[in-house]
């Protein structure tokens, strides 16, 4: 028999959690050399996680014709691979001057568009008969998207602005880096390589661009969705097509694509 001093009972549980508190990982310690865990206080909106984009939209196609803008974009937004989304549209009406299309993650677009209809609503109370121009809204969109990515949280979209300005029309697009350009055919995503192409033999054709019109523009952009739907697995045969002339905006939610397949019969093996 031992003696009853000799005799202690060890920690049933050496280094764990105590109860209600947070586990300790063997080397994190604190500044003071204090072991502590990480810990972190939601914000406004919840914990914002903006590094890894989750539920997405693919290609936005812009075209400048004679006398106004089109973009285009279909209204599938993906949940990874999967065709979560089917009836979202991602083409806007910012004013009767200004359109915009969106591609990539639509959590960032929600974000980004709230400040954009503020600054729409702050116009419409000043009451001095100034509207936000497309122009100014492609500057401070890169600016935006440039001052997110130096801080190494950038906004994972493809931004395609348009509209008219001083009687001329306009077309630019900005990306996640913040890196931006104007040109008369913008496409995102997987329209960058299919879309592009179709769209230019107009747009670097003086003779074919000086007479497309409204009808031709939007005949032309429903022959290029109508490609995307056949080579873009994230695309969708429904689209969103505005168009933007001296006019006002014109915004056509419920447009489709002609659909053949009687290709398929010919493909064997798989």
């Amino acid at each position: 028999m031992y003696p009853m001093q000799a005799v202690s009972a060890g920690p049933f549980w050496s280094n764990g959690p105590s109860p209600g508190a947070f586990y300790n990982f063997p080397g994190f310690h604190a500044g003071n050399g204090a072991v502590s865990a990480k810990s972190e206080t939601p914000g406004e909106y919840g914990t914002q996680r903006s590094y890894t984009p989750v539920t997405t939209g693919t290609s936005v196609i812009g075209l400048k014709f004679a006398n106004g803008v089109v973009i285009a974009a279909d209204k599938l937004v993906s949940y990874g691979s999967l065709a979560r989304f089917h009836d979202v549209d991602r083409v806007y009406k910012i004013n009767d001057k200004t359109i915009i299309g969106i591609g990539g993650d639509f959590a960032d677009f929600q974000y980004i568009k709230r400040h954009i209809d503020q600054k729409v609503v702050d116009d419409m109370c000043l009451a001095d008969k100034n509207e936000l121009k497309p122009k100014s809204l492609y500057n401070w969109l890169t600016r935006v998207m440039y001052n997110r990515r130096c801080d190494f949280k950038p906004l994972y979209l493809d931004i395609v602005v348009g509209g008219m300005q001083d009687g001329e029309p306009f077309l630019g697009h900005v990306n996640l880096r913040g890196r931006a350009y104007t040109s008369n055919v913008v496409a995102t995503g997987y329209g960058t390589h299919l879309a592009l192409p179709l769209l230019r033999e107009y747009s670097e054709n003086p003779t074919a661009y000086a007479g497309l019109d409204k009808q031709k523009a939007s005949e032309l952009t429903r022959s290029v969705m109508e490609v995307l739907w056949y080579r873009d697995c994230r695309s969708d045969p429904k689209y969103s097509q505005a168009v933007c002339t001296t006019d006002g905006v014109q915004v056509d939610a419920n447009c489709f694509v002609k659909q053949n397949w009687n290709l398929a019969t010919m493909i064997k093996g798989y």
